[in-house]
């Protein structure tokens, strides 16, 4: 049987090949950073991590998790409740309860499994999630697993999800499940108005702040407080995969009873071993700088405002990004391989995404602004950018 799987796999890959669609990983041989160095030996400038607020190297954390590997070891080589607790969990739980101002926090081993683990237990037949049409693939899979009727509503369109309210009147609960930012274009939901239509429609509110804690807001803290409206929300999904450091791990942190449940039937939290200890130990460290000083915040929003303002300027077109989130659009898919390709030459790393990971024709290349990239960086980043794109004629 494997022989007739294998000639039909080959034939989907040279197809994808011939349209300039495989995605080939590249290698890095360094720390992740704002500088790094790829396995040609090359330099470059890293245009596409998730490492909003430079974390990801930084000392301080790269310390604590060294001492915590001589305090606590190095696995846990079981789950939460057989022997899988250690106190420094408990520790890490009680900081993300703190800083998101939420009752009480559960940690998974990624976020996606945070978000698979969280409709199943809580959720059945008869009742509603109410889910934006741009959510992350985790939400996605995780509303695939449960029971609950399914709605689906216009990327952060308030009519529409008025409009999915009134018809889910009819199930038992309801929850409108959000991403706190989107994260192929940067924007983010209105807040305020969904706090409101849940209120007069009797819905729950699940945000997954994965891409916006520690990057929307004030200081930082999420959609829930740029919008002002921490405490209105029940459930918060997120990453230390992110801003918080860039290790593994995953967190729900919400109303004490519905944490508690998923600690009695989340499946990805019951049958997957604990965070290891050094991820803890770094992680703690994290929220311990971001209570001290919002300066790596501050310079993030100082570093995206720049960026996308000179970006406009060259001529290119931008999405409108609420976020560290810049989406350069291209529209078409092989240009967009062949624009990271080229800028990679030019000492820029960045990736170009296309169908399936956007909708058709809608191909463009995410750049990432971080804390850690200097002036210098986004200046040699624009003019990079500015370079190529007037050779492939993407700008005059």
């Amino acid at each position: 049987m494997y022989g007739k799987l294998k000639d039909f796999l080959a034939s989907e890959l040279k197809a994808i090949d011939s349209a300039g669609l495989f995605k080939k990983e590249r290698i890095i041989t360094t720390a992740q950073q704002a500088k790094i160095k790829v396995s040609t030996g090359q330099e470059v400038l890293n245009f596409c991590a998730n490492n909003y607020l430079g974390l990801s190297n930084h000392p301080r954390l790269v310390k604590a998790a060294k001492n915590t590997l001589d305090s606590h070891g190095f696995g846990m080589s079981s789950v939460r409740f057989i022997c899988g607790t250690q106190d420094i969990h408990k520790e890490l739980e009680k900081k993300i309860s703190d800083y998101f101002g939420m009752e009480d926090t559960i940690l998974y081993i990624a976020a996606f499994d945070a978000n698979g683990g969280i409709f199943e237990p809580i959720f059945g037949e008869e009742d509603a999630i109410i889910s934006d049409a741009l959510n992350h693939a985790s939400i996605i899979d995780g509303v695939r697993l449960c029971k609950a009727q399914r709605y689906r509503y216009n990327n952060a369109d308030m009519v529409d999800l008025e409009e999915k309210l009134k018809l889910a009147q009819a199930q038992r609960f309801r929850i409108i499940v959000t991403d706190g930012v989107f994260s192929m274009d940067g924007n983010v939901p209105p807040m305020d108005k969904i706090v409101e239509l849940a209120e007069k429609y009797d819905a729950l509110i699940m945000v997954d702040e994965s891409h916006s804690a520690g990057v929307a807001g004030a200081t930082g803290r999420g959609v829930t407080e740029q919008f002002n409206c921490r405490g209105k929300v029940d459930i918060i999904t997120g990453t230390l995969g992110k801003a918080f450091g860039g290790g593994c791990g995953g967190f729900t942190t919400g109303k004490k009873e519905i944490i508690d449940m998923l600690r009695q039937r989340s499946r990805p939290y019951l049958f997957s071993n604990s965070m290891p200890p050094a991820i803890v130990g770094a992680g703690i460290e994290a929220f311990n700088m971001l209570a001290e000083s919002n300066d790596l915040h501050t310079k993030l929003m100082e570093n995206t405002s720049y960026f996308t303002k000179k970006m406009k300027e060259a001529g290119f077109d931008i999405k409108p990004t609420q976020s560290a989130i810049v989406a350069v659009m291209l529209y078409d898919a092989k240009l967009s391989q062949e624009m990271a390709a080229t800028l990679l030459n030019e000492g820029i790393y960045v990736i170009g995404f296309y169908y399936p990971v956007v909708p058709k024709d809608q191909a463009r290349i995410r750049v990432q602004v971080s804390a850690g990239h200097s002036l210098e960086d986004l200046d040699k980043c624009i003019a990079a950018f500015t370079k190529v794109g007037k050779q492939l004629g993407v700008v005059k």
